[in-house]
């Protein structure tokens, strides 16, 4: 990737001596509506091969340096080279890639029996990590033009990563949130989304059921050199005003909601969407949900059309710990189409029916799925016009 760099600007990378890494704090990247990118963000005609020469943008130089220096640094459980990867064959356009040390090294998921689970801190958690993951503190300058004030965010490193920048947005750690999505992460994980000028950074949630592995708030931000079908995924809307959107197209029907700027028509996608994870959670139904930069809702789009945010939400079957043997595990990215695969064995047979039959396995019956869509048209048409 291209980096721009900036004399003046605060440096996001850790001493050489890490007995000074704490004494050094947390930097904060400060940043203002207006650097929040809608308009002109397109995938290059040859992608993802030219995405290396995109100059990008500020938020995107600063998160990439630290994380590359932290690569270098030894901080992950392993380092992450070029992943194998392809597009299957079929009318979904999975994008699979080898990710073998993943499958193997990653932390073992909590003991999870609840969506609705309380915050343990005997358990591992985000106040437990070492010195030098956190990359900065992300702070949005206050705005007149803003009805929220955007609450401060660690950027801190997924020491497993799945793809290259692998990022948590973690709310104030102290606080011991449980990981049931917030307004508050919502929003800095939309604007981050908007912040990139890179495509393919997107930003997810997995509920406590939807192999969210930590039970403490937070969300997944990733760079991913690859169109993704959900970007342009044709949907219909479930209510008269539009509210809510189902994406129709395979791997898995979703929810979608969608934002054309930041402002007023953001902090309504927000309000909406934790509405609608609020009712999930309080019912005891799992859920992953997913940020991407995308069409319009409504008629199939050309995926080079990213006029937008889509944020798609899945409700699916409950599955606590990760199930051994299978190719992949469903959560965030393999319901929007991003296939991490476990082994080379399964990364040269996956087939796109083999892989719609795993991620179909962990969908809800069709008469629950009825009830929460009825239940989420509901909820929406409660909103104030």
């Amino acid at each position: 990737m291209a980096l721009l760099h900036d004399s003046n600007e605060t440096s996001y990378l850790l001493p050489p001596n890490n007995a000074d890494w704490e004494e050094k704090g947390i930097p904060d990247f400060v940043y203002e509506q207006k650097e929040l990118i809608v308009e002109g963000i397109q995938w290059p005609r040859n992608a993802p091969s030219t995405l290396d020469t995109l100059s990008l943008s500020r938020f995107d130089s600063a998160l990439c340096s630290a994380w590359r220096q932290r690569v270098e640094l030894g901080l992950f459980r392993y380092r992450l080279g070029e992943l194998q990867t392809q597009t299957l064959p079929g009318a979904v356009g999975f994008v699979a890639q080898l990710n073998v040390e993943r499958g193997v090294q990653r932390r073992r998921p909590q003991n999870i029996k609840s969506v609705r689970q309380a915050f343990d801190p005997e358990q591992f958690n985000f106040n437990k990590i070492q010195p030098g993951e956190v990359l900065f503190r992300l702070h949005r300058k206050p705005n007149d033009c803003s009805a929220a004030q955007q609450e401060d965010i660690l950027v801190m490193i997924n020491v497993s990563p799945l793809e290259w920048g692998h990022v948590l947005l973690v709310p104030e750690p102290t606080q011991g949130l449980p990981q049931r999505l917030l307004p508050g992460v919502l929003r800095a994980g939309l604007e981050t989304v908007l912040l990139s000028s890179h495509p393919g950074f997107r930003v997810g949630f997995n509920s406590l059921g939807g192999l969210a592995s930590v039970n403490h708030l937070h969300l997944h931000g990733y760079y991913l050199a690859h169109r993704l079908p959900v970007e342009g995924a044709p949907s219909e809307p479930l209510d008269p005003g539009g509210h809510l959107y189902l994406l129709q197209a395979l791997p898995a029907p979703g929810f979608l909601f969608y934002a054309s700027r930041p402002g007023p028509d953001l902090e309504t996608l927000i309000s909406r969407v934790c509405r609608a994870t609020d009712y999930l959670t309080d019912h005891e139904i799992a859920h992953n949900l997913f940020v991407t930069r995308g069409a319009p809702p409504g008629k199939a789009s050309p995926s080079s059309t990213l006029t937008g945010v889509r944020v798609i939400l899945w409700a699916r079957k409950s599955c606590f710990g990760i199930k051994e043997g299978e190719a992949f595990n469903v959560a965030l990215c393999e319901l929007a189409g991003h296939l991490p695969v476990k082994t080379s064995q399964d990364f040269s047979s996956l087939t796109e029916e083999a892989a719609l039959a795993l991620i179909q396995d962990c969908l809800l019956p069709p008469a629950q799925a009825d009830e929460v869509q009825e239940a989420l048209v509901a909820l929406m048409a409660q909103e104030e016009v």
